[in-house]
């Protein structure tokens, strides 16, 4: 019983947490609501609160399970199998999570709901999950043998644009292309970062070597590469005529389905999901790890938190956030696509402070570096970096552009300052592009570039124009944050230039005579 008070101490820190998180995105809302612009009535601005409280108990509970269960499990797998030495078995069962956590994954079932019209859900998400997992195993070698990640990045995103310009030849299918690049953003989401970033530095830090700490980054942008280029391979596989459905988001279809009935649908995906990976887990406990009864009974207390948490959070985004977001995209985009673009930028830097897999990345970057790369500095290159992506989109949107004119640029600048800054930036850099494209990015801001592009461009245009904010919210911090790398090395170098001058001003004679 003694622990009882300390997990209500920390359980009442992750409220205030998810609190200061939430609460912009639902100012801005409530703000917005008594402009001109936008029509929401006083009955869903009242779900829309109601819904806005529940995040908040959800984030809270979800970052709570995730210290507890989700990231010692990483840990001790990625230790306990380093240990045993055996390499088969380690590559096996990095494959294996792989797949499991991407079927586990929320955020991937959101984007699978929404394009079902045009792919069957299961294929999608089993063809995500195998690239997951194949990346995943790749990551694992990288770690083993202390791979330049750099170099396996260059080469990846080269073996992408490769696959995209094939796509190109195939006009039927080539409006995937924005969807395929999605894929990559919403497999990294709550459930898979706290998991695999623990992973990453359990073996790391097993294997030791100088930069061990480095090089347990990585992990998360190579398995963003991987269900790209799976989705890409499907697509060029696919034959036929894309007939795209944009669903029902209004409030009024989501609440005709019942809370109830939307509650008990959420409790068996997420029940179902979690389930998978347990008993994977205890299968090694039996097996391999032979962990102590005290710490096995934390992460079961921690997978009850875990559950309850995505149980609200999905629950509260499907039937408040998501309907919403359409609606707020629908109507700035009639009323002036200049104020929807600027909205768009300013919901895009609060929108990425409520995601829950970034305070778990943000915590362990901070625990990492010692402090070198503060939560302050990451959080305020996430949010610049989402608002600009999310604000370029709605410009692509109204433009009516392909999304390569971003990727291609983009990501040659990225791997350019890649080549520029410190490794740890990189690392750091092409991780959190993963994770800022969670759960919140998909089920609020895509419904609201999907009303937008309604609006500005018709239905027709949806899946190719409204889908790929996803994977622009994946690719601008990797920009934003390498940045901060080059900002210091800039100063570092600076520093050293008026150290040496001062040395070579000085009155005094620098050479020391000895006796």
């Amino acid at each position: 019983m003694k622990d009882v008070p300390g997990i209500w101490g920390r359980l009442g820190e992750k409220m205030r947490e998810s609190l200061v998180s939430v609460l912009p995105v639902t100012v801005l809302v409530i703000l917005l609501s008594f402009t001109p612009w936008v029509d929401i009535s006083s009955h869903e601005l009242y779900v829309f609160v109601i819904g806005a409280l529940f995040l908040i108990a959800g984030i809270s509970l979800f970052n709570l399970g995730a210290d507890m269960a989700m990231t010692p499990m990483g840990q001790y797998i990625g230790e306990g199998l380093v240990q045993s030495k055996k390499m088969t078995i380690l590559l096996s069962v990095a494959f294996v999570m792989g797949l499991l956590i991407t079927i586990a994954e929320p955020d991937l079932s959101v984007l699978a709901s929404q394009v079902s019209a045009i792919m069957n859900g299961n294929v999608l998400i089993i063809t995500v999950g195998l690239g997951v997992g194949f990346m995943l195993m790749l990551g694992v070698i990288k770690i083993l043998k202390h791979a330049d990640l750099t170099s396996i990045l260059l080469y990846s995103y080269m073996l992408l644009f490769c696959l995209a310009a094939l796509l190109m030849d195939n006009d039927e299918m080539w409006p995937l292309l924005s969807m395929s690049f999605d894929s990559g953003g919403v497999t990294t989401g709550p459930i898979t970062v706290p998991f695999i970033m623990a992973l990453g530095v359990g073996i790391a830090l097993s294997v030791g070597g100088r930069g061990a700490s480095e090089n347990s980054f990585g992990l998360i942008a190579l398995c963003s590469v991987g269900p790209i280029a799976a989705v890409l391979i499907l697509s060029l596989m696919s034959k036929g005529s894309l007939d795209y459905q944009v669903p029902d988001y209004s409030l009024d279809a989501v609440l005709a389905e019942g809370v109830w009935p939307v509650a008990v649908h959420t409790m068996k995906d997420v029940g179902q999901s979690l389930v998978l990976i347990v008993a994977f887990f205890f299968v090694l406990q039996l097996l391999v790890l032979k962990l102590p009864r005290t710490k096995i009974l934390q992460i079961l207390i921690g997978i009850i938190y875990t559950f309850l948490g995505l149980v609200l959070f999905l629950a509260a985004v499907q039937m408040s956030f998501m309907p919403i977001g359409y609606k707020i995209g629908v109507s700035l985009a009639g009323a002036n696509p200049v104020i929807l673009t600027v909205f768009a930028f300013i919901i895009g830097m609060v929108v990425v402070l409520a995601e829950p897999a970034v305070h778990v990345l943000n915590n362990q970057v901070s625990e990492i570096t010692g402090g070198e790369v503060s939560r302050t500095q990451m959080m305020v290159a996430l949010s610049i970096g989402v608002g600009v992506s999310i604000g370029l989109s709605i410009i692509r949107v109204y433009f009516g552009f392909s999304l390569l004119y971003y990727l291609i640029p983009g990501y040659a600048i990225s791997l350019g300052l890649s080549f520029l800054v410190p490794k740890l930036y990189t690392a750091i850099a092409f991780d959190s592009g993963g994770v800022a494209s969670g759960p919140l990015t998909s089920s609020f801001i895509l419904p609201m570039v999907i009303g937008a592009c309604i609006t500005m461009q018709g239905a027709s245009e949806v899946m190719e124009l409204a889908f790929g904010v996803v994977a622009m919210v994946a690719m601008t911090p990797l920009i934003t944050i390498q940045s901060l790398g080059f900002k210091a090395v800039v100063t570092a170098r600076h520093k050293r230039q008026v150290a040496f001058r001062r040395i070579l001003a000085a009155d005094e004679d620098p050479i020391i005579y000895f006796d």
